[in-house]
């Protein structure tokens, strides 16, 4: 698992997740937040690549932001209630797990530029 990164919403100058992990290795992807107690407010898990998600055996709801490879939001399934499945963004690189209510909070909406700040203060575009 890669380092940390900030999450943010360029276009509306807002924090999405103060702290969100990048998960980028198959069994990581695929087990995601199972198993894992419930995002906190600005947590984030950042799932690369991926062009769906679902909630099977998650006990939470979570916001999913869905992101192209140049950092533009593609879809965003707010609330996604246990045992569903996202649908497929053929678009997107990746997928950003919030916790649910956060994409309301921030504003985030299709065409929104997202970008990642690593926490070590190093400069990243997406």
């Amino acid at each position: 698992m890669a380092s940390p990164v900030r999450v943010m919403n360029r276009t509306r100058s807002t924090i999405l997740a103060a702290r969100a992990s990048r998960v980028d290795k198959v069994w990581g992807r695929m087990r995601g937040l199972l198993g894992a107690p419930p995002l906190a407010p600005g947590e984030g898990m950042i799932l690369d690549p991926c062009r769906s998600v679902h909630t099977f055996f998650l006990g939470y709801s979570i916001d999913v932001v869905f992101v192209a490879r140049d950092g533009r939001v593609v879809g965003i399934v707010p609330g996604l209630r246990p045992w569903r499945l996202s649908g497929w963004f053929g678009d997107a690189r990746a997928a950003v797990e919030l916790p649910s209510g956060t994409t309301a909070t921030t504003g985030t909406v299709a065409g929104d530029l997202l970008g990642l700040e690593p926490l070590d203060g190093s400069c990243s575009s997406s």
